[in-house]
């Protein structure tokens, strides 16, 4: 299965929660337990519109026109959300070429790279599995089509030790075999499916 041409989907996918997420929203918690609504947009959005598109360029971030750095606050800037829309649509459309998955590069434009279908896995990862911990924290429902779920599933499978050892993934969640394939892919990030917004 090809990556690439499932990435503005998966884009879109991120995008729909992101635009539903407002001020009201940022200081609820998260599956993820250090972040909280807002720390985990500004994550989202640095990973995949800062790291991500310059991962698909083959550049560091620190080397593009108008880059921020870590920790900058997205959600600071009049209609932000809007801009990441924007802005993740031109990540996808990069992904989606198969120039970008060629050869290798790296997310933090550090000295080590990657093959570049690992990274592009990274960010497929980061919209669709951040997505849904945003969906969740703000009682929305993150939806995900069959063929995005495999691939997620797929993609996840073959990190989820690598991620764990470097404390990406939390400790797998067990999840029935017989579960939805999207939730079977939460549970080897670290993430449990039932997980709700506290009352």
């Amino acid at each position: 299965m090809e990556l690439r041409s499932l990435m503005v989907r998966a884009s879109d996918t991120a995008v729909d929660i992101v635009r539903a997420v407002g001020p009201d929203d940022f200081d609820a918690p998260t599956p993820c337990p250090a972040m909280t609504v807002g720390a985990l947009v500004n994550h989202l959005i640095f990973q995949t519109v800062v790291r991500g598109y310059a991962a698909g360029l083959k550049q560091s971030p620190q080397d593009l026109p108008d880059q921020v750095a870590e920790g900058h606050d997205f959600t600071a800037e009049p209609g932000w959300a809007e801009a990441y829309a924007a802005r993740s649509a031109a990540v996808a459309a990069l992904w989606s070429e198969p120039r970008a998955w060629q050869g290798e590069t790296s997310m933090t434009g550090g000295g080590r790279t990657m093959p570049a279908p690992f990274i592009g896995g990274i960010v497929l990862g980061e919209w669709l599995l951040h997505g849904w911990d945003l969906a969740v924290a703000t009682g929305q429902t993150l939806h995900l089509d069959d063929e995005l779920a495999a691939a997620l599933y797929e993609d996840v499978a073959g990190r989820a030790d690598m991620a764990r050892k470097y404390g990406v993934y939390g400790p797998e969640v067990a999840v029935a075999p017989t579960a939805p394939l999207f939730h079977r892919a939460l549970g080897l990030a670290g993430r449990d499916p039932s997980w709700r917004r506290p009352l």
